[in-house]
């Protein structure tokens, strides 16, 4: 019997060439199952694309003095043509600036606060006052109060693996102009996932033999 079989790629943020780790790490792994699937007569979608959006992004476009538009559709390009040359067999590789992208992420959004999962809440964050503006996750890097790499970012460490508050971090400077920020608060909107609990766990229950141990947990 035919199976439906999607082949869901991690979406590499566009902010520089491809390297050794997505290689190995995502593409060529789902590039086998795809064939795999292809070869046995199962339908396959094989599907990913740019992450166009993203502190990546706009942190690494403000080093170059690009848009961030410019700097993804150049990084875009070049994914297209490293995967050309390695052979990936996507069925679509698009990107996340797309007007149906936008289309999609709006309905969503729209349709979870005209339902009432979302809600607003303040939070403190580490604001430059220089640049005038908030510094999220890679805009800001300091010590980390973990290991001690004092080049770690306000996501998290590279040189331990800890996932970080910005706010954990010694020493915060921004990463862009290397100033001090300070605390300011923010209002921003969050997903009651609470409101989703029975019927998440009702649908992966339906699914336990289908996916990975993993994936469940």
């Amino acid at each position: 019997m035919t199976e439906l079989i999607h082949v869901s790629v991690g979406w590499p943020y566009a902010n520089g060439d491809l390297h050794v780790g997505h290689l190995a790490g995502a593409l060529l792994p789902a590039d086998i199952f795809a064939r795999y699937h292809r070869l046995k007569g199962n339908r396959v979608l094989m599907v990913s694309g740019s992450d166009a959006h993203g502190t990546p992004i706009t942190i690494e476009a403000d080093k170059r003095g690009e848009t961030p538009r410019e700097l993804f559709e150049h990084y875009h390009d070049r994914f297209l043509e490293t995967q050309k040359v390695i052979g990936i067999s996507y069925d679509l590789f698009t990107h996340t600036d797309t007007e149906n992208h936008y289309r999609i992420a709006q309905d969503f959004f729209s349709r979870l606060y005209k339902g009432e999962y979302l809600y607003r809440e303040t939070q403190r964050q580490l604001y430059s006052e220089s640049e005038e503006r908030f510094l999220p996750d890679r805009y800001v890097e300091g010590t980390c109060p973990i290991c001690g790499f004092t080049e770690a970012r306000g996501d998290q460490c590279d040189n331990c693996g800890n996932l970080l508050d910005a706010l954990e971090l010694i020493e915060p400077r921004s990463a862009t102009d290397g100033s001090r920020p300070v605390i300011r608060k923010t209002e921003h909107f969050f997903l009651d996932l609470p409101a989703f609990t029975d019927r998440l766990l009702a649908y992966l229950d339906k699914h336990v033999d289908h996916w990975r141990p993993n994936v469940i947990n």
